[in-house]
């Protein structure tokens, strides 16, 4: 095992038996590097990937802020290696697509009426109901309203799978725009679908708002040319 690692294990090992929760700092880099025979290199390296993968904050100098801190933001792992992996083309967009449908199928018909993330599901579509909207803004508000509806499920594992897919949403989202035939006539009826299904939702229909965002989410990407032969290679 690299000495890294042995820290990496070190950490891991603390927070399964909570003896480190989050809020909690872990212990200077040369007590660390001391207790466990290894390099200050070694505990840096660590450290840096614990950062990357959003686990701790790490905080220089003196002070509050000061030290590392654990943290829980596991969006941030997640999302780097799915956009670095749609980006090798390993993972094909339509796949990608897939899985929201799944997700989100499962999210919405789970999702509770009185969910407080619904209230700002709708602040985001009147948002876009706005007509002077460029399309990047409103696919930005897009995406925040299926991640508040994912949310409304009250599914940690969901909502954070769905936080790392954000940005690959969002950019393939961006790419498969120059398909369109009528930007204006499509963001018209996704306006027209993001309401039925937040109705639906409110409605405790969950069986009908599964069906209304698979059809949404299917509807956009068909019209976009995905599945026939756009993303063959695994991009649009």
């Amino acid at each position: 095992m690299r000495t890294h690692q042995l820290v990496l294990h070190w950490i891991e090992s603390r927070l399964s038996e909570g003896q480190l929760t989050v809020g909690g700092r872990l212990p200077a880099e040369r007590t660390l590097a001391e207790q466990l025979r290894v390099s200050r290199t070694s505990v840096r390296e660590a450290i840096r990937i614990l950062e990357a993968m959003g686990v701790v904050r790490a905080g220089v100098g003196s002070g509050p802020e000061a030290g590392t801190v654990v943290i829980s933001d596991p969006t941030a792992a997640l999302g780097s290696a799915l956009r670095l992996h749609v980006a090798t083309q390993h993972l094909p967009v339509a796949d990608i697509v897939e899985t929201r449908v799944l997700l989100e199928s499962w999210a919405v018909a789970k999702a509770s009426p009185d969910a407080p993330e619904l209230e700002e599901a709708a602040t985001l579509l009147d948002g876009m109901a706005r007509q002077d909207l460029g399309v990047s803004d409103f696919l930005a508000l897009d995406v925040r309203f299926h991640l508040a509806l994912a949310d409304a499920a009250g599914n940690a594992v969901v909502s954070a799978m769905m936080g790392s897919l954000r940005e690959s949403i969002q950019g393939y989202a961006a790419q498969l725009t120059a398909n369109l035939p009528d930007w204006e006539a499509t963001a018209s009826r996704l306006r027209v679908e993001h309401h039925e299904i937040l109705a639906a939702v409110r409605n405790d229909d969950g069986a009908r708002a599964a069906k209304l965002v698979a059809a949404h989410i299917e509807g956009y990407y068909k019209e976009a040319g995905l599945g026939s032969g756009h993303t063959e290679q695994g991009r649009p």
